[in-house]
């Protein structure tokens, strides 16, 4: 049956090749946009995800609206009308009650580790140089099983030798070209309160997003306590998960334990994550394309082959071929442009793949450590690139092998009479 369906196709090579065309050309550009857009963005998750905490705890942020003005003033009963509606917020400076997180986190087998942080929005001055920014206050054994900021940093330089306190300081590689400076010297940095301390730096680290090279700093958390006057002050409490899909669930049941904002990665990188969203969809669309340009091309040439081949068909029936050997024949053909279509197409994919992670693409929103374009080689791709390929051969192919199982030799006499 085999042998008869190549005899088949290779009876008309040009529409066979077209339609094999098709196919390869659809499965090349799905592998390569997937494995494109998939690049950028497990780059970006890798850092959401591992970079930062699955779970931020911070200090209290309250709205202050009408309603709940008078839920605490004014019963149910007591209608009130505002000539002025109230308006401003109730914020709290530092998370109120640490402690009780801390006894909560150490009893909980979900948490792989938590650390308490202060964060303060200072000026970072060198000479006369002065650069707004943010340092982030933390226990450096505690931060480095939160995050993995240490992975990020120059060779030779641990994110450890922050101690416990003595000013030392780590700084983004862009922060530290703005500010003009070296590693060993010391910078000054400023609060908005008039309070100002040098530290040394020790090391620079990058994350590759300009936002956070460009304007953060990693300190001791007892330096930044001295360096705002407050002792003891936690403003956030960064949280890992053993199971980083937990995030949501515990915030959701955490926030009934305490006032202080809770929220989780999911909620803090919306936005990003919207961007994916969209991302994946064009990308889904772009598959649908792919398998309705090539069923309907392997359709119409096994409906003009089926009608062709009238003549075979009714010989090979009164030889004694059965139904479902009519159909193997036919369904076979289109089986062949699919499996031979898609491994074509994922080897070429492949090879524009190792291709685009060459490609140099500077300062970009795309750029890795290594300045290249960003593509991701996963086998899911590749698989459901093939599976595409081969099951809208398939299925496009049912339909005329099926008709071809319908035709009788008597029947076919008949109709070349007419």
């Amino acid at each position: 049956m085999i042998f008869l369906s190549l005899k088949h196709l290779t009876a008309r090579k040009k529409q066979t090749i077209l339609i094999l065309l098709g196919i390869v050309l659809g499965t090349t550009a799905y592998v390569a946009i997937s494995g494109m857009m998939l690049g950028f963005q497990n780059y970006i998750l890798e850092r959401l995800v591992n970079n930062e905490a699955h779970i931020r705890i911070s200090a209290r942020e309250e709205i202050i609206t009408q309603k709940n003005i008078e839920q605490i003033f004014y019963s149910k009963n007591i209608h009130s009308f505002w000539k002025v509606p109230p308006s401003g917020r109730r914020d709290s400076l530092s998370i109120e009650s640490p402690k009780l997180w801390f006894d909560k986190f150490d009893k909980s087998k979900e948490i792989y580790a938590y650390s308490p942080q202060l964060t303060a929005q200072v000026i970072f001055k060198r000479g006369d140089i002065e650069i707004t920014g943010k340092v982030i206050g933390s226990k450096p054994l505690q931060e480095i099983r939160v995050s993995n900021i240490s992975t990020y940093m120059e060779p030779g330089q641990k994110f450890t030798d922050l101690g416990d306190t003595g000013n030392r300081i780590i700084v983004g590689s862009g922060l530290l070209t703005r500010l003009g400076g070296r590693v060993s010297e010391s910078i000054i940095l400023s609060t908005g309160a008039g309070r100002s301390s040098p530290f040394k730096i020790i090391g620079t680290f990058t994350l590759g997003i300009a936002a956070l090279d460009n304007t953060q700093a990693f300190a001791s958390l007892i330096d930044i306590q001295k360096l705002q006057g407050v002792a003891n002050r936690i403003s956030d409490i960064g949280v890992k998960l053993v199971d980083v899909n937990l995030a949501q669930p515990l915030t959701n049941s955490w926030r009934e334990f305490s006032r202080d904002k809770v929220e989780s990665w999911e909620e803090a990188n919306s936005a990003t994550l919207s961007v994916f969203t969209i991302q994946n969809i064009t990308r889904n669309f772009m598959t649908i394309s792919i398998v309705v340009v090539a069923a309907f091309g392997i359709y119409n040439i096994l409906s003009i082959l089926v009608t062709q081949k009238r003549k075979e068909i009714a010989i090979l029936r009164a030889l004694g071929f059965e139904s479902i050997q009519i159909l193997e024949i036919f369904l076979y053909q289109g089986l062949i442009l699919g499996v031979l279509g898609g491994i074509i197409g994922v080897i070429l994919g492949y090879g524009v793949c190792l291709y685009m992670s060459t490609l140099s693409v500077g300062s970009g929103r795309m750029m890795g450590s290594t300045g290249k374009m960003l593509v991701a080689f996963d086998h899911a791709i590749y698989i459901k690139a093939f599976a595409i390929a081969f099951s809208s051969a398939l299925i496009s192919s049912i339909i005329p092998a099926y008709g071809a199982t319908k035709l009788t030799p008597i029947g076919i006499i008949r109709s070349e009479g007419n």
